[in-house]
């Protein structure tokens, strides 16, 4: 079997099973069942309401008291003055929604599943797959969401004509919707909205197309009797994009059915190739020719089990995710990427900007996705004006400000009434990152200076905001380290503080990134030096008493010394302040860090563990990394293969294809570093399309763990250095040199007993 292929025995029980197909704005879930089956579908804009001003009138007044209380460790009284006074007058913002289920009554109820039952989902090609036998006929479904046309099509089919006959309805919710029902002989259209005076307005419609038999309309349903072949076409649109959202709906329902389905097909997977076949990576070991759920029951029954060929699928699987779940135009991936069945899904599926939506994007760069990456910058567009509003009325700084959650409309007030979470001020400074991280990789001048002022803006809040400590540091306050809890010496608890490590990280990251911008660009050099000025005065990074990385300015012990953030570790994934190259120390510390956390039970989220592949593989430890990578897979993987959280959060899938990826190549300090941290187990590879940052696009080999050659294609003429555990000779039609030219190719190869060479080796 294909390491690119999911496939199983039965229908899906339940969303923990089901297969996720999406255009980056529709989206999907396949059950594949017989009898009575449902296909959930939603639409990347259909959440809970517009755009509301949260922010407290009362929170800049109360600012100073806060900042003096938490000075003076009255902690528990900081804490309840700012939950009171600083948190959003409304704690929530916007969540997330399905649009509806798509239902299907089959002839003859529910049966047994036949013996030859076969779901899949292809991920080569982006198409799900049922096949069985029944009463001796063999049926057949396939399922893709097209970009190209905007639709979700679905075909039936059976090797004996006269054989398809079924019933179909939209389902919603009843509350949200106004109409629904056909509104021709094989139309089914339904429109609604969220509620209330801000209400999001939504469309969906339903096409019903038969060859041989008949297809008419009864009650809410749409028929099909005695089929040949049924395909239908599914379409939704919303208020969000255009007012003409119902028009819309139809207009694409129109288009595609002017196509025959073979032709969908074609430009479908035309135009998802294009995207998916950049990258490629084989780590030497064949599928296992079981089915998937089993495969991961497997692993999880038997530590000791091989991972190759799971972890090479895990890889493809996220590469599809990315394709299917963000695309130009649409908005980017949330907390459930665009694959939710729940009114009020788990912590609302908004965008949670504290890791989970900045981790969904951490392998678009490297696995040569870049445009999937474009929809979290118009997200941060979005964000800028109600982030000024939120920087004035809650701080009185200039700039923009986002706390740890946001929805479509950038939202940037505080999210819930949570001590551990509320109230942190670096949101959009975090999201401000993925900017530089995206020009770092393809050297974009156009996009830096077109977004500039983004970066700038976001770092303009912090020269208002920070404030000298009694040590002569600027640091933040209030603020926490995400989600957790101290314990002070006298065993008082506490959350919200001054200065936690993560938040001077980000902000030494977001000065450094501003920094280069300006100096790139040649622009803005005063404020470059201010910045320059004020990063001098950060705190800088200190090892606690247990050898590891204090998460917060006091060297207190945890809460919960295996909780799943691992925030003070910011500077070692995804910053890379935190070297074992460059400062052996500070790694030396986050290895104790890490080492603490995973003996306290850390890990235990499928997103957190991904994180911790990352930071092993930052480490240059192939064998933690590996062992990571299995327990994902292990622990925390649904038989559908999308993360666990638990529940399913899409974000450690992300992780995890990053996590893999920065085993096989590293690109950071200008420095492209190949296997830097290879798993014992993948002996044998090769990976090819992957992209480094200055612009380079690496493809390599490796047999018993040693690299036996590869290439780097220069995109934009930089200089070129190269780590590797050997030796190894780069050249350019017999040239050696380290700078290169765009546009060429330079392959590199081991050669034992060779002296000349362009590249650092350890």
């Amino acid at each position: 079997m294909s390491n690119e292929l999911l496939w199983y025995k039965k229908p899906a029980e339940n969303f923990d099973e089901a297969l996720p197909m999406g255009n980056g704005r529709i989206g999907a879930t396949v059950y594949g069942r017989m009898g009575e089956d449902i296909i959930g579908m939603n639409e990347d804009s259909v959440w809970s309401g517009g755009m509301r001003n949260r922010n407290s009138k009362s929170s800049l007044s109360a600012l100073p008291k806060v900042r003096e209380l938490l000075s003076e460790g009255h902690i528990s009284e900081a804490e309840e003055l700012a939950m009171s006074a600083m948190s959003g007058v409304t704690p929530n913002c916007r969540h997330y929604m399905p649009l509806c289920d798509i239902k299907l009554s089959f002839e003859g109820g529910k049966e047994p599943v036949p013996s030859d039952y076969k779901r899949e989902l292809s991920l080569s090609d982006a198409v799900s797959t049922v096949s069985y036998t029944k009463g001796g006929v063999k049926y057949r479904r396939e399922l893709f969401v097209s970009n190209p046309d905007n639709v979700m099509v679905c075909r039936f089919t059976a090797d004996t004509p006269g054989s398809i006959s079924f019933k179909v309805c939209l389902d919603g919710r009843d509350d949200y919707y106004d109409d629904n029902g056909p509104m021709d002989s094989s139309t089914i259209f339904m429109n609604g909205g969220s509620g209330g005076k801000d209400a999001l307005l939504f469309a969906a419609a339903l096409r019903v197309i038969g060859r041989g038999g008949s297809i008419s309309p009864l009650g809410m349903y749409i028929t099909a009797d005695k089929c040949d072949e049924v395909t239908l076409l599914f379409s939704a649109r919303s208020s969000y994009y255009t007012d003409n959202y119902m028009m819309q709906a139809v207009k694409d329902l129109d288009a595609a059915s002017q196509k025959s389905y073979d032709e969908l097909l074609e430009v479908h997977i035309s135009d998802y190739q294009a995207l998916y076949y950049r990258s490629e990576l084989y780590l030497g070991s064949p599928a296992p020719d079981i089915p998937t759920d089993e495969a991961l029951k497997a692993l999880s029954d038997d530590p000791s089990a091989p991972f190759a060929a799971l972890a090479e699928l895990y890889f493809n699987y996220g590469k599809y995710l990315m394709i299917s779940g963000s695309r130009i135009g649409t908005l980017p991936l949330n907390l459930q990427g665009i694959w939710n069945k729940d009114m009020w899904p788990a912590w609302g599926g908004r965008f949670t900007i504290n890791i989970n939506t900045e981790m969904n994007y951490w392998p678009a760069e490297v696995c040569n996705l870049s445009e999937c990456h474009l929809p979290l910058f118009d997200l941060i567009e979005k964000m800028r004006a109600p982030g000024r509003i939120t920087a004035s009325a809650m701080y009185d700084c200039r700039g923009f400000v986002a706390h740890h959650n946001t929805d479509l409309w950038g939202d940037c007030a505080p999210q819930d009434l949570w001590v551990p979470a509320t109230i942190w001020p670096m949101g959009a400074a975090w999201l401000c990152l993925h900017i530089f991280e995206h020009y770092r990789f393809t050297l974009d001048k156009d996009f830096l200076a077109e977004k500039y002022d983004t970066l700038r803006e976001a770092a303009l809040f912090f020269t208002d905001y920070l404030f000298e400590n009694e040590d002569g540091y600027l640091v933040t306050g209030p603020s926490v380290s995400p989600e957790n809890t101290y314990r002070l010496e006298n065993g008082e608890q506490g959350s919200i503080c001054i200065g936690p490590t993560m938040d001077s990280e980000i902000i030494y990251e977001l000065f450094s990134d501003v920094i280069e911008a300006s100096r790139i660009l040649e622009i803005d050099s005063e404020f470059a030096s201010e910045l320059k000025e004020m990063r001098k005065k950060l705190p800088p990074l200190k090892v606690g008493k247990y050898g590891q990385i204090c998460e917060w300015a006091v060297d207190y012990d945890e809460v919960e010394p295996g909780h799943r953030h691992v925030s003070q570790l910011f500077s070692l994934y995804p910053g890379n302040q935190i070297s074992p190259v460059r400062t052996p120390e500070l790694a030396a510390a986050a290895r104790a860090t890490l080492e603490r956390r995973l003996a306290n039970g850390g890990g235990h989220t499928g997103w957190s563990r991904a994180w911790m592949i990352n930071f092993w593989a930052r480490l240059l430890d192939g064998e933690k990394a590996g062992e990571n990578i299995r327990l994902l897979l292990s622990r925390s993987t649904n038989p559908n293969m999308l993360d666990s959280h638990p529940p399913f959060q899409i974000d450690g899938n992300f992780g995890g294809t990053a996590g893999i990826a920065e085993c096989i190549l590293q690109s950071q300090n200008d420095e492209i570093y190949l296997l830097p941290a290879l798993p014992p187990e993948w002996k044998s590879g090769h990976a090819s399309g992957l992209m480094a940052r200055g612009g380079f696009e690496v493809s390599l080999s490796w047999d018993d763990g040693q690299i036996t050659g590869g290439e780097i294609l220069s995109l934009a003429g930089t200089t070129c250095t190269v780590r590797s555990a050997v030796p190894v000779v780069i050249s350019c039609e017999g040239t050696m040199v380290p700078v290169t030219q765009s546009g060429e190719c330079y392959t590199f190869y081991t050669r034992p007993g060779m002296v000349y060479y362009i590249t650092h080796y350890i």
